[in-house]
């Protein structure tokens, strides 16, 4: 730790190297030594420099939104090699939506915590309730109460008018730095990541606004304030900001949050099928008679699938070093849209159905094609 004892060090980076000065502070009325005085040459200092308009844009959604900006600790508990119990904190950001105290924020921000506190803007902090969340699209809502305040709320806009090169602030607390606001473009759309449980995410938002760890659950933001994402994910080598940050749209979000709030958990619709996704290699070493679509291995008992009658493979066979289940009914669509693969055809049921539901699949079984009304289920925890 460095102490100040009447000497001020300064560090500053010149042309790539390091530059230490010390400045000694003198006694009052002792003079100058040789050569210490410095006078600059040249024009005097300008005035304050004006904003531009993206500056003045940045600045006005920043003193609207960063109010309703909070930061989250967690608390969790897990065990050391002799069995232990040791608390673990965790950070992320959140933001208020409504004038009860909602806060949404990432699933794994606030997963498998015992205890939940937030740091409002002023630095008050309050103790949070999990109200609910859904480990599948990494959403999750708490809630605190503040009796005899009025809570500031962010604005949830429209992500489905996006466009590459709109403007993107994302407001979160990377590091624990609260309420740290960075800025860049929307870089690309619909783009997909693999989820810790394998399910392939469809949709995020990619920007370079800088997202770091602490940034997870804060909100990406337009030129008028609205949220248009949820900061989830970045891609990184080093764990720090490379300028591939990745948001949850806020159209998913919108769908998914009366869920949470009503129920603490969001109803995926389940077709009841293993299935693998077949490629046109794969087809032809399986002598099959399409090349696109999947290939259902297994139907489960008393499965939605299985009350429609969808049949599942009825021999195994070796293809290079994977075992397969061959001879059940290939899904070539789903109403009437083709099935690309096994990935697509969860994230169609997720996003346009709902439990209860009909789906209507095209299947060939041998030399015939076969269409089945299928009503959807809700997916278990546990298959």
């Amino acid at each position: 730790m460095w102490k100040r004892l009447g000497t001020l060090l300064l560090v500053g980076v010149v042309a790539g190297l390091t530059v230490v000065a010390a400045l000694r502070a003198l006694p009052p009325g002792a003079p100058e030594p040789p050569g210490a005085t410095v006078r600059a040459e040249g024009p005097a200092p300008l005035g304050p420099v004006d904003p531009t308009p993206e500056e003045r844009i940045v600045i006005g959604v920043y003193k609207r939104v960063s109010p309703a900006v909070v930061h989250i600790a967690s608390i969790a508990l897990a065990y050391d090699f002799f069995f232990n119990v040791v608390p673990q904190a965790g950070t992320g950001s959140g933001f208020l939506i409504d004038e009860q105290g909602h806060i949404v924020t990432n699933n794994h921000v606030v997963e498998d915590a015992k205890s939940l506190e937030v740091t409002l803007a002023d630095g008050t902090k309050v103790p949070a309730t999990l109200v609910g969340r859904d480990p599948t699209n990494d959403l999750a809502v708490i809630k605190i109460s503040v009796p005899g305040r009025t809570l500031p709320v962010v604005p949830l806009g429209d992500s489905g008018g996006l466009q590459v090169g709109q403007l993107a602030i994302a407001i979160g607390n990377p590091f624990g730095l609260d309420r740290t606001v960075t800025t860049g473009v929307i870089s690309s759309l619909n783009r997909s990541l693999r989820a810790e449980n394998g399910r392939e995410m469809r949709g995020f938002i990619q920007t370079d606004a800088a997202i770091n760890p602490g940034n997870s659950g804060g909100p990406l933001l337009n030129s008028r304030g609205e949220v248009i994402g949820i900061n989830t994910a970045i891609f990184s080598p080093s764990g720090g900001s490379v300028g591939i940050g990745f948001a949850i749209p806020v159209n998913t979000a919108k769908r998914l949050i009366p869920q949470l709030i009503a129920a603490g958990r969001v109803r995926h619709p389940w077709l009841g099928i293993a299935g693998i996704t077949l490629s046109p290699g794969l087809a032809r070493a399986l002598d099959l008679p399409v090349e696109m679509g999947v290939l259902v291995a297994q139907v489960y008992p008393r499965s939605p699938a299985a009350r429609a009658g969808v049949r599942g493979g009825q021999r195994r066979v070796r293809v290079g070093n994977t075992i397969l289940a061959i001879g059940g009914d290939i899904l070539t669509a789903a109403d009437g849209k083709p099935v690309e693969s096994m990935d697509w055809l969860v994230a169609y049921l997720d996003d346009e159905k709902g439990v209860g539901q009909a789906v209507e699949l095209t299947l060939r079984r041998g030399k015939e094609t076969v269409r089945l009304s299928v009503t959807l289920g809700e997916l278990p925890e546990q298959l």
